[in-house]
């Protein structure tokens, strides 16, 4: 067996089971599930229709691993539409079976393990997957906190110059999970800086764009690019999907954009990887990446949900609503005498058994450093359920606090 399988921590959802192991929550009490960010509105219709009607013709051949000229049209075009950007369909794009494979398989493209002291860059706390693409493609992950006074913004100037000087790939999520802090160009200008000077890619996970909160849209890494005048888009890759934005995680769809001479290279991985998209899913995702107003839908039902749950939450714990992304990053209120270590363990382990509402603590997205668990101490919220469903768990969680000691 290859051994840095055994370097692989336990997944949060693994930890989470773990940690409920012997609760029994209150039958009276329906469950209500925070703790998993799995979109749960339903899939528009039309992606439905086209995803049927591509099952007569799709399935007798095998897809290229590029993707068919259409699906990367779409690509390009819903760049051009979003960003402002024209990429070239033929080199700058490649579909991927969702934002998550192509995380993982991407380091395994970029890193050469055989360079001394081979370096990870991740955000923390951070999306699992950066890690274990990180320690499977036989490198280290350095974790760079998050800076609660700046939103949980990603802390970049804390990394040591030594540290950047042997890093070969530096993950960014914005808008990021769990934080949902989005990333400004001033701080693209310095990552891509830091880029030039040291050599190493940049990977821009940006799975949660599209669902935001103030009237601007977020920042993405190839538009941050093009704004700096750097038009080859020099090692930078961009990674979006359409589970968050279209409601269809099972449908396992997603694309990657950038510097023409990453997605050559990266092309090159997946041939033999074998990780080409569906047929039939390729021709759901044209119609899907084609239409807007089922996003602008959608977006407006996470508004509401959030402006329904952010204010009653707030009065209770240290919570505010994010730039982006549909969780919320709220503080554990502490009773007396109780130590911020372990507190948010606690806290989900309580809420589950006298509430009956899964909240997924934030110690579990997030790795001990010399300056200890930036997750200690809070909780993950998806507000990913309809809207009376996400209040009616906000409810019990008010409910729950107030039924405690008052904090210190």
């Amino acid at each position: 067996m290859n051994p840095l399988l055994a370097r692989l921590q336990p997944y949060p959802f693994e930890r989470l089971r773990q940690l409920f192991s012997g609760v029994t929550p209150p039958a009276g009490l329906r469950p209500i599930g925070l703790g998993i960010g799995e979109p749960k509105h339903p899939t528009p219709d039309f992606i439905q229709a086209a995803l049927a009607g591509a099952l007569h013709d799709g399935l007798a051949g095998y897809p290229p691993t590029a993707g068919t000229p259409a699906l990367r049209a779409a690509f390009t075009g819903w760049l051009q539409r979003r960003y402002g950007l024209t990429l070239d369909p033929a080199t700058q794009v490649l579909p991927v079976n969702g934002s998550r494979e192509a995380l993982f398989s991407f380091a395994q493209t970029i890193v050469d393990p055989n360079k001394a002291g081979a370096t990870v860059v991740c955000p923390n706390p951070f999306y699992q997957i950066y890690e274990g693409a990180a320690l499977l493609a036989g490198a280290e992950p350095y974790y760079v906190p998050s800076d609660p006074a700046r939103n949980f913004a990603v802390d970049w100037d804390s990394v040591p110059a030594e540290v950047w000087a042997r890093t070969q790939l530096a993950f960014v999520c914005s808008p990021g999970n769990p934080t949902g802090a989005v990333m400004p160009l001033d701080e693209w200008r310095k990552l891509f800086a830091l880029s030039d000077r040291h050599g190493f890619v940049i990977a821009s996970d940006e799975c949660y764009s599209e669902i935001f909160f103030g009237a601007t849209a977020p920042l993405g890494g190839l538009e941050a690019a093009a704004l700096l005048g750097r038009s080859d888009l020099r090692n930078l890759v961009a990674f979006t999907s359409l589970s968050k934005r279209s409601n269809v995680p099972g449908m396992r769809s997603g694309f990657v954009a950038g510097n023409a001479a990453l997605i050559k290279q990266y092309l090159l991985y997946r041939t033999y990887h074998g990780s080409a998209m569906s047929p039939v899913v390729q021709t759901a995702s044209i119609v899907a990446w084609n239409d807007e107003a089922h996003v602008e839908a959608n977006r407006a039902m996470y508004r509401e949900k959030f402006a329904a749950v952010t204010p009653l939450l707030a009065e209770v714990m240290d919570v505010r609503l994010p730039d982006a992304a549909f969780y919320l990053w709220a503080g554990v209120p502490l009773r007396p005498g109780e130590p911020v270590e372990g507190s948010d363990t606690r806290f989900a382990r309580e809420l589950l058994a006298q509430y009956n509402v899964t909240v997924l603590p934030g110690s579990f997205l997030a790795r001990e450093t010399a300056a200890g668990n930036p997750g200690q101490g809070r909780v993950r919220m998806a507000l990913v359920a309809e809207t009376a469903e996400c209040v009616e768990a906000a409810q019990r969680i008010v409910q729950f606090i107030q039924s405690r000691p008052q904090t210190a």
